[in-house]
């Protein structure tokens, strides 16, 4: 069944217009009594059928709420330093499908793009739909948002936000450092946030990881092979999940 993302559900009713409406209508082509899921914004899902449709807007009535959860226990915001191309949106998809709860970009000293405020508004538009369409396809119950931070600074001031910070170093990958991100998880409670922070693709400076750790964040190795600054956040979530939702 198609997922949609919806402000409210009301007296066991709700109303779609807009994009949705035409998703549903032009798009799905969908019928009286057929079935949707409708997530609302406090991550409750709802099996529904069309109980009317209207010329611009569609009703529907809740059968049944499902109970399951599909959110990983814990809040993780993946951090970016702007990396080339399109590498930020397959980073929010794929992100997204793996359970991410919010993204961040930054400027990192060896970022080689570079984002001003006008295109930095679009970027984020564009993001912000990729992780709304990856949200709907992977059944998550929370669309994560994209945040673009203008400075590195701005990065270290959000720090204090979250209760634990990781920075992906390669140096501790080559010097063979296996422990800290077990421990990491180990120490985290569900409903805890961590923040994971990646640099763009010439890694991060001496000076930027050295003001990291003086902001309390913690270098972690991820295995002994040096992944790209796309693949990185994967194999953190991908750990993440193993720790929290399979072990």
């Amino acid at each position: 069944m198609q997922r949609y993302f919806i402000e409210e559900i009301k007296d066991e009713t709700a109303i779609i217009t807009g994009d949705n409406f035409h998703h549903i209508v032009r798009v799905m082509r969908m019928k009286l009594d057929d079935q949707i899921y409708l997530v609302t914004p406090d991550e409750r899902t709802a099996i529904a059928g069309i109980s009317e449709l209207g010329e611009d807007f569609v009703r529907l009535t809740v059968l049944s709420w499902k109970s399951e959860s599909t959110e990983l226990p814990i809040d993780i915001t993946i951090a970016s330093g702007l990396p080339k191309g399109d590498k930020l949106e397959l980073i929010t998809q794929k992100g997204t499908e793996l359970g991410a709860k919010q993204f961040l970009s930054f400027p990192a000293k060896r970022s080689i793009s570079k984002w001003d405020s006008k295109k930095a508004k679009k970027k984020v538009e564009r993001l912000d739909k990729i992780a709304l369409e990856a949200a709907e396809q992977s059944h998550r119950s929370f669309v994560p948002k994209f945040r673009h931070l203008e400075s590195f600074q701005a990065l270290i001031q959000s720090l204090p936000d979250y209760d634990y910070i990781v920075v992906a170093y390669e140096e501790s990958a080559k010097e063979g450092e296996t422990a800290a991100l077990a421990t990491v998880f180990n120490q985290m409670k569900p409903g805890e946030s961590v923040l994971a922070i990646f640099g763009p693709e010439g890694g991060f400076s001496t000076e930027e990881i050295d003001k990291l750790e003086a902001n309390k964040a913690l270098k972690v190795g991820l295995g002994p092979r040096i992944l790209r600054t796309e693949t990185a956040p994967f194999y953190f979530l991908a750990a993440a999940s193993y720790a929290f939702e399979l072990s």
